[in-house]
């Protein structure tokens, strides 16, 4: 097991590491922005070393302070955590040169399955179920008509590097993708250095539906089954839960098979997560695969009972699965609410400042993931996530009339937050028969606005 681990990112992901490390009587090693320097997580740390000014290309994006930062404090190890360089290549390859070793996938395994392009190459040979789409990427006009034309209108246009909605444009028709093609380049390129783009078939009603999985060094992956995340913004998720309402389970155990047997073949160690869009009639499609942990990790701890993170860390320290497939169980349900400082009343408008009303929920099934205290200052640099509600119960009926009942005990101001659109969606008829789609939320929020 290493002895000193080193922290790359910030907010509730570092307060989830330092704690996951100190269970593992490792110590735990932060660096900060000077925006993040009175955060209250970073007195946990056995040590907090500061990187830059506030903007994340001077200290979370500086691959160079942070290499800079762990020689200082002498660390076995880096953590990226998620966002920020959690799914570079090239930093998991300049730590391995440092001789540092990178709490996630070898570089390698991270460009076979972290390019949207090369992981639909390498499902199709592990013969996990994809889009049918073009081959690689794609920038001439006239050969994105003609694929377009092949697999049938609607079609997506989508970055082959990063995520988060950025390059990516639905169409309708010829005429639509021809102009939205060099946009969704450039937009791709903007964002990611890598203008490259890529076209699928596009679902008009689809879920999405991710799975977790789990693999070492000594060849083993297990999958700890899927989750839900089509309670959506923008491509952007709000509400996670865990295992996804109304799948097969015969279709759920082909899925989660499909998504180990995935990271198995790709050599890959570490924490991931292969998402599917899933249709009206229940076949499953390979979105792509986020080669780190996830923001909604929790559910899935929450009804399998691993520890996620501290697993990810043993894996790195060459330790191999403590456990085997037939060993991980589904228990109950979970659901997490993402709790952002944004209001929903005025088009999600971000809402940094003091939180001076901090009243945070409890009692038997409540996960508060949050590195948020009275008196925290958000500020306007980073993601407005501050924390994430987690909630478990004996079935999915039951976790949403705790959760209901936890976001009534959450009190935060005078900043505005999502908890009362979450409150709104547990008493949502759609959402509590389970099954809506990933365009659910913004036709609700549409309406909303025509007065509907």
């Amino acid at each position: 097991m290493f002895k000193r681990v080193l922290i790359a990112n910030r907010g509730e992901i570092a307060l989830r590491i330092i704690r996951a490390c100190h269970e593992l009587g490792v110590e735990a090693v932060c660096v900060y922005s000077q925006a993040d320097k009175d955060a209250p997580y970073l007195r946990l740390a056995d040590r907090a070393i500061c990187i830059g000014a506030g903007p994340a290309k001077d200290s979370y994006l500086n691959i160079a302070r942070i290499i800079s930062a762990a020689e200082i404090a002498d660390v076995d190890a880096i953590h990226p955590g998620y966002g920020f360089l959690s799914e570079r290549a090239e930093f998991s390859e300049i730590c391995r040169d440092c001789k540092i070793e990178f709490i996630g996938p070898s570089p390698e395994a991270m460009r076979r399955l972290g390019d949207k392009v090369e992981a639909k190459t390498f499902a199709k040979a592990a013969k996990v179920p994809i889009f049918p789409g073009s081959e690689g990427a794609v920038s001439d006009p006239d050969e994105a008509a003609e694929i377009s034309s092949e697999i049938g209108y609607p079609v997506i246009i989508k970055a082959a590097a990063g995520g988060g909605g950025r390059g990516m444009r639905v169409c309708h028709n010829e005429a639509s993708l021809r102009s939205n093609l060099q946009q969704a380049q450039q937009e791709a390129q903007a964002a990611f250095g890598d203008g490259s783009v890529f076209i699928e078939k596009f679902l008009e009603h689809a879920r999405h539906v991710e799975v977790q999985v789990l693999g070492d060094k000594h060849g083993n992956a297990v999958h700890l089954y899927e989750r839900d995340c089509s309670t959506q913004r923008r491509h952007q998720k709000l509400i996670e839960e865990a295992p996804a309402p109304l799948v097969d389970k015969k279709k759920r155990d082909g899925v989660c098979e499909a998504a180990a047997r995935l990271i198995k073949s790709a050599e890959y160690a570490g924490a991931a997560t292969v998402e599917f869009l899933l249709d009206g009639t229940g076949d499953f499609y390979m979105l792509e695969v986020n080669t780190r942990v996830q923001v909604e990790h929790p559910v899935t701890e929450l009804i399998t009972g691993v520890d996620i993170v501290q697993t990810g860390i043993r894996v790195a320290a060459g330790e191999p699965l403590p456990f085997k497939q037939k060993d991980i169980k589904i228990s109950g349900h979970a659901i997490e609410c993402r709790i952002n400082a944004e209001d929903p009343a005025k088009n999600f408008m971000p809402s940094a400042g003091k939180i001076e009303t901090w009243h945070i929920p409890g009692g038997p099934g409540v996960r508060m993931d949050t590195h948020v205290v009275p008196g925290y200052s958000v500020p306007p640099t980073y993601d407005s996530m501050i924390a994430k509600l987690i909630v478990h119960g004996p079935d999915r009926d039951a976790a949403i009339r705790r959760t209901a009942r936890a976001l009534e005990e959450f009190q935060v101001g005078p900043i505005k937050t999502t908890i009362p659109l979450h409150r709104e969606m547990m008493a949502d008829g759609g959402f509590t028969k389970g099954g809506i789609d990933i365009h659910y939320l913004e036709r609700k929020l549409k309406d909303r606005e025509r007065g509907g």
